[in-house]
């Protein structure tokens, strides 16, 4: 049996708000650690029927890129249920709400920054 591992440090400052993120994986190819402005960490605990979640980002991560990284998480979340499901109605709807909730923050952005 084969063993990958994946380390995440997270530096804080001294009011515990992540300044950095950095991750490595032993099956990257990357020799230094890989830097990230946030991250989204999830498992399922089968035996409670829950989701045990952590969602990190660093004072650096700008709304516009919270919003790409949220659009792009839910889109490789419709992937994924969509590969272990194969319900493509479903998938469709997930994508769907994906592209509308981007196209909210577009919208609501380009408001804003008419003011």
């Amino acid at each position: 049996m084969r063993q990958s591992t994946i380390t995440i440090d997270v530096t804080l400052d001294e009011k515990n708000i992540p300044d950095q993120i950095l991750w490595k994986a032993t099956d990257s190819t990357a020799d230094a650690g890989q830097k990230a402005r946030a991250m989204m960490l999830s498992f399922w605990d089968g035996a409670d029927k829950s989701a045990l979640r952590m969602d990190l980002w660093t004072k650096e991560m700008m709304v516009d890129e919270m919003a790409d990284f949220y659009y792009q998480t839910f889109m490789t979340m419709a992937d994924s249920f969509s590969r272990a499901t194969h319900q493509a109605e479903l998938v469709d709807m997930m994508k769907n709400f994906a592209k509308d909730f981007y196209g909210k923050f577009r919208d609501i952005q380009m408001k804003e920054n008419k003011l």
